[in-house]
């Protein structure tokens, strides 16, 4: 059967109400479509706004994603066998063998990985030119060697056998002399040597080469406690298979290399052609073993899917997604520079927010979302465009906000303000954390800017925060991403205007006539609407 591979819903970074619920909004949507394997996913914390919709909602947070570059869960074949510690030697070669495999993981009884068997260990403990003691048998069911001697159990007096092995080539007194009541002897069609062996009181009489098994045997067998089994394996091919019974953890290596699902494929491409097994064993996060991976499993090129939301710029988008399969856009800013390998379906509107035009999707397929979707998209649209006051709002805006009031059951210009309010809360907030908590990446005129923006209940909370705000932007032009000017909009909503706070290097702040105050602009409310345009054709301008 075909998996079904995962399409990732993921908005953009440091996310907002509209790139959250937005993503929520479209995979319910493309899932109740067929198919089930569209995921909600985000590349950043939740802000307070964010949490309080989905909270008031019901609705379960996107899926944490900060990475897509392909990983070790994304690698479509692996393989599954491993063996446990005590497994026989013959058992891990046969299935190394029906199996085509080159190694085979050892775990304990938990399933946590111990070690590794491989062809290269295999000829070190069988094909040594060291000199061996004589034939020993680690501790066995009596069962499991019968199993691996294709023998009959004719008389069953132990439930494990260890001890020596003596196959009956020298003169009878001379094994006689050496065996013990714990070993194992193997003999042929030779009666007398049967029954003296037995009278010694040895653990267990292996009858090798289809030989006949006596009455007498077996009688005497059952009298002094030894088990008597019978194969058609001659003496020699029963010593041989016997010496192939050793633990798997007694031939094994340790210094196997381990890898987790999230290892990205990059990292275990370079441990497996590093490795002198070539191989890498998966664990989960307890140490227990889940699969295995080769170099077979790395020749097909892997890529997550994504579809993309609330954003079109690489400078937004999650890490790696240079590396994607990126399958589809929706978004509602300015056009970006993304290039794709092939024709993807782009829908780019002018509208107050994305989370708008994933409803659009539901309306015109005559498709009602759930009240807990509709909760999230309703959430999206009033927190994008400030319960319908921007700038950036328009009549598709507000058809929608109508459409998903009555299925979320809210009065939606009551519930927009409280909304907002959770947006603006700031107790307690750090400036930096701020600063963080919904920011735009842009290329303006050759020249990296991040453009944060911060609602406020009015003007008076950027002005009494001045010196503070300024003291965060420059500490964010020390991190090591730094970009080259960094702009702070510290919005009124209430006042419906903005306080700009900007920092870049000197040359720049001179030729934009920037100082240690902010800028008042009236009726800038809009960072995509108001701002990004304006202040994009300042800079091209003076720069």
């Amino acid at each position: 059967m075909k998996t079904v591979k995962t399409i990732y819903v993921i908005g953009h970074r440091h996310p907002d109400t509209d790139s959250i619920c937005s993503v929520i909004g479209y995979a319910a949507y493309l899932n109740t479509l067929g198919g089930g394997q569209y995921i909600a996913a985000r590349c950043g914390d939740l802000n307070a706004e964010s949490r309080f919709a989905l909270e008031k909602f019901g609705v379960e947070a996107p899926e944490l994603i900060l990475n897509v570059e392909p990983s070790v869960a994304d690698i479509p074949v692996t393989y599954s066998q491993s063996a446990t510690a005590n497994t026989p030697t013959i058992d891990v070669i046969e299935t190394m063998d029906a199996n085509d495999l080159r190694n085979l993981p050892i775990t304990d009884a938990a399933g946590k990985l111990i070690g590794l068997v491989s062809e290269h260990g295999l000829a070190h403990a069988y094909v040594s030119t060291i000199k061996r003691e004589n034939l020993v048998m680690s501790p066995m069911p009596v069962e499991t060697l019968a199993r691996i001697l294709s023998a009959d159990i004719r008389v069953r007096k132990h439930d494990v056998l260890e001890g020596s092995v003596y196959i009956s080539i020298d003169a009878l007194h001379v094994i006689l002399s050496r065996i013990t009541a714990k070993d194992i002897a193997i003999v042929g069609d030779d009666e007398p040597t049967q029954l003296a062996l037995v009278s010694a009181g040895i653990a267990a009489l292996i009858i090798a080469d289809s030989a006949p098994v006596g009455d007498r045997v077996l009688t005497a067998a059952e009298a002094r406690g030894v088990t008597v089994l019978s194969t058609d394996v001659d003496a020699f091919g029963v010593a041989k298979t016997i010496h192939l019974t050793l633990p798997a953890e007694m031939i094994m290596a340790t210094d196997v290399p381990t890898v987790h699902m999230g290892d990205t494929l990059e990292y275990v491409k370079e441990l497996v052609s590093n490795s002198k097994y070539r191989t890498a064993c998966v664990l989960d996060e307890n140490g227990k073993l889940i699969s295995t991976i080769s170099r077979n499993s790395l020749m097909d090129d892997v890529e997550k899917s994504v579809i993309l939301l609330d954003h079109n710029e690489y400078s937004q988008a999650v890490e790696g997604i240079e590396t994607a399969d990126i399958i589809e856009i929706i978004d509602h800013h300015r056009l970006g520079a993304m290039a794709t390998l092939q024709p993807i379906r782009f829908d780019l509107e002018p509208v107050g927010s994305t989370s708008t035009i994933v409803t659009r999707r539901f309306m015109e397929s005559g498709i009602e979302p759930e009240k807990g979707v509709a909760g999230a998209l309703l959430s999206g649209i009033l927190s994008d465009t400030l319960g319908l006051k921007m700038s950036t709002s328009t009549k598709l805006d507000e058809d929608a906000v109508s459409f998903l009031a009555k299925i979320a059951d809210v009065d939606p210009t009551a519930y927009a303000q409280e909304l907002i309010a959770e947006g603006m809360s700031l107790s307690g907030v750090s400036q930096n954390e701020l600063l963080d908590r919904d920011t735009k990446e842009y290329s303006l005129s050759g020249k990296r800017v991040i453009v944060a923006q911060i609602l406020t209940p009015s003007y008076e909370y950027a002005q009494n925060q001045s010196e503070e705000i300024y003291a965060a932007l420059q500490m964010k032009m020390h991190e090591s991403n730094a970009p080259d000017i960094y702009i702070a909009l510290y919005t009124s909503v209430s006042e419906m205007g903005s306080d700009m706070f900007a920092v870049a290097d000197e040359s720049t702040m001179m030729k934009m006539h920037w100082g240690r105050k902010p800028m008042h602009l009236e009726g800038v409310v809009s960072r995509k609407k108001d701002f990004v345009p304006r202040f994009g054709r300042a800079l091209a301008n003076l720069l």
